[in-house]
């Protein structure tokens, strides 16, 4: 065959690939039979091993054609990629749809209603016909390049038909599908690997797999609902010009999409889809109501985190029915003991549960939760549902009373009880489970953020005696390593670099690590800001910690036991040994961490709620601008800043007349 001529039908059969591809996963039609087709991505891959001149990376056979990524780059957006709010009633749906038609002088407004589906949102962007790029969300300004893990699903096109539009920005979310998820678990199982918790879990941890094939190895796939950037002049007038693209593109949108103009159209649609939900093979959580018409939804403009013309609604936590089989008792960091309801496996929200949190001891007694007891539970957004009533009237008298042990499950040391609190607690602090849990807290992305030490690598350190203390983290080398299971070159390297590259970390989050009880991390930076270094902390009297705003007598006592306690000194000595940071490093500040202005000097601050950003970066905003932050409410506060779900705080603030601001008003205060 003369090159010409493989060039030739290496495209023709590029083109009859992409198409079979389409019809299988997009429009679920296949044409042919799986070995016709399979005999023709043969004959593909051998002509470009033959004619490696003509291989291209946007050929189908190119899916996985990446080497492992040392890490994600960091990618800005060509259009600020937003969230959505939420409304949780059918009544606030309709305040929603009405001020709509208030604010546009309308009597109807045409909607779209379709499934809010949970996974994790993307970005993806095509040019000249081709995937370009792909992103996570991040902080809607920019986010992760995730570009090779996103090729690995078989559904979405590398190169787009050519009678479709050629340069746009499409988002979506990406998603584990129900079955491919269970057999994956299964396969987990068999290999001696413990199970994802839940598709969203399992789907956002395959994108931030570093080697594309490992992600090739997972089930994903991928809905498109939004647009972002339009090219070539490209104009569209409304939301369902953009399911046409998508149709014209070969890319996937929702299964179930409704245009009603109308309230009770809005309220139909959505309990349509709550029965039908169900039935769809992947997590759906609500639905999402977006006007219809582009340029009204220009006209109603966004908040600084979400548009104006869209509104998610979150359907009810499903419940269902089940027994306890056994009650079994979980330790955590902090040596506090919980109890764990095992169950007969039964269905919910997409996954099978076959385990339920019981919170502690006072809430087991108060529910009267016994072994044999018939339950309901919830899975309202925990990855471990819980026990919310017991059905008392189907008992046989058979059923076993809970009673919390004497000793640890663990290690057998007798318990103590707090008396200030309903905790029961193991003291022991070489106790096994305490010290995996004490590490992965550590670890954790709010603390140390230690890279490649994930829960499995916890396990193994800690069952092999490799790491009994945090300080222990410190003294790894690769030939230690080098003997425990499924543990790699690469994941040894991993490992050892994290954890060096965790002694540049601030004061805050080696406090805030160490798990001391009640101590979180806002308190870690209050208590680092106030004392200057962690040795002013350790010699603080219980009257000088008290009296430190969002610290008080529960918290200082804690301090005071901990600091105070031989193992704990003779930890902290051998964290100093190995360079950790006891004082804020105030050289190393970047420009950004110093004030800005003084346009909130005097002022005492509190945070609360779900916002657009960790609360981290708004305190750091509010330090910047010459604020203080604490983590109470009280008189003294000059405002809360108060996100979804604020709760508690938010009520204190009301009784006592202190300012709440939500965001927008925070940010307009900033640039006022």
């Amino acid at each position: 065959m003369t090159p010409d001529t493989a060039k030739a039908r290496i495209n023709d059969l590029s083109r009859q690939v992409e198409h079979h591809n389409r019809r299988y996963y997009l429009d679920a039609e296949p044409e042919i039979p799986d070995r016709a087709y399979d005999e023709l991505h043969r004959e593909l891959v051998d002509l470009e091993k033959a004619f490696p001149q003509f291989l291209s990376a946007h050929s189908p056979t190119q899916r996985v054609g990446s080497s492992p990524l040392e890490g994600f780059e960091t990618v800005t957006h060509l259009q600020l990629m937003m969230s959505l709010d939420n409304t949780y009633s059918e009544e606030e749906i309709s305040t929603f749809y009405n001020r709509l038609l208030k604010n546009l002088e309308i009597k109807k407004l045409p909607v779209i209603i379709e499934p809010k589906i949970d996974g994790v949102a993307v970005s993806v962007v095509y040019r000249d016909g081709v995937l370009e790029r792909a992103a996570t969300r991040g902080d809607g300004r920019s986010g992760d390049d995730i570009t090779q893990n996103i090729r690995t699903i078989e559904s979405l096109p590398l190169r787009l038909p050519p009678d479709a539009p050629q340069n746009f920005e499409v988002r979506g979310e990406v998603y584990m599908p129900h079955e491919g998820f269970a057999t994956m678990n299964a396969r987990r199982v068999n290999d001696g690997e413990p199970p994802f918790a839940n598709p969203r879990n399992a789907t956002a941890g395959t994108l931030k797999q570093l080697d594309p094939q490992a992600a090739a190895n997972r089930p994903l796939d991928l809905i498109f609902h939004g647009v972002g950037w339009l090219g070539d002049g490209m104009t569209l007038e409304s939301q369902n010009a953009f399911y046409e693209l998508l149709d014209q593109a070969g890319l996937r949108k929702g299964d179930y999409i409704w245009k009603v103009d109308d309230l009770d159209g809005v309220l139909g649609a959505i309990r349509e889809l709550d029965k039908k939900r169900h039935d769809l093979p992947y997590e759906t959580d609500g639905a999402v109501m977006k006007v219809n018409d582009r340029a009204l939804q220009e006209s109603l403009g966004a908040t600084s985190k979400a548009p104006r013309w869209a509104i998610a609604f979150k359907y009810q936590a499903e419940q269902a029915e089940t027994r306890v089989l056994s009650i079994e008792i979980q330790v955590g960091r902090t040596g506090a003991l919980t109890p764990v309801a095992n169950l007969e496996p039964v269905h919910v929200s997409g996954t099978t549960v076959s385990r339920a949190t019981l919170h502690n001891e006072g809430e087991v007694k108060r529910k009267d939760v016994r072994e044999g007891d018939v339950v309901i539970i919830e899975k309202a957004g925990e990855i471990i549902p819980a026990v919310v009533e017991v059905k008392y009237d189907q008992r046989k008298g058979t059923e076993k009373p809970f009673e919390m042990p004497t000793t640890c499950p663990t290690c057998d040391t007798a318990v103590e009880r707090d008396p200030e609190q309903v905790a029961v607690l193991c003291p022991n602090p070489k106790c096994p489970d305490k010290v995996k849990r004490k590490l992965r807290h550590y670890a954790a992305r709010g603390a140390m953020d230690i890279q490649g030490l994930g829960s499995a690598s916890v396990d193994q350190l800690v069952e092999a005696q490799l790491a009994t203390h945090i300080s222990d983290l410190y003294h790894l080398d690769a030939s230690k390593l080098g003997g425990l299971e499924r543990m790699g070159s690469k994941s040894i390297k991993n490992l050892l670099s994290g954890v060096e590259v965790s002694k540049q970390q601030p004061a805050w989050r080696m406090l805030f690590g160490l798990g001391i009880r009640h101590v979180g991390s806002t308190s870690s930076q209050i208590l680092l800001d106030h004392f200057g270094s962690m040795e002013a902390i350790m010699k603080a009297s219980f009257e000088d910690l008290e009296a430190v705003d969002d610290v008080g007598a529960i918290v200082a006592r804690s301090l005071q036991d901990f600091f105070q306690a031989p193992d704990s000194a003779e930890e902290l000595e051998r964290l100093r040994a190995v360079g950790l940071p006891f004082a804020p490093n105030k050289a190393a500040e970047d420009a950004s961490a110093r004030p800005t202005s003084d346009s909130l000097e005097g002022t005492t601050c509190v945070i609360t709620g779900t916002l657009s950003q960790p609360r981290d970066y708004f305190a750091q905003l509010i330090k910047q601008h010459g604020g203080k932050v604490t983590g109470s409410v009280s008189a003294k506060t000059s405002f809360l800043l108060a996100g979804e779900k604020a709760g508690s705080k938010m009520t204190k603030a009301e009784k006592l007349g202190v300012s709440v601001l939500n965001e927008e008003d925070f940010l307009a205060k900033l640039a006022d």
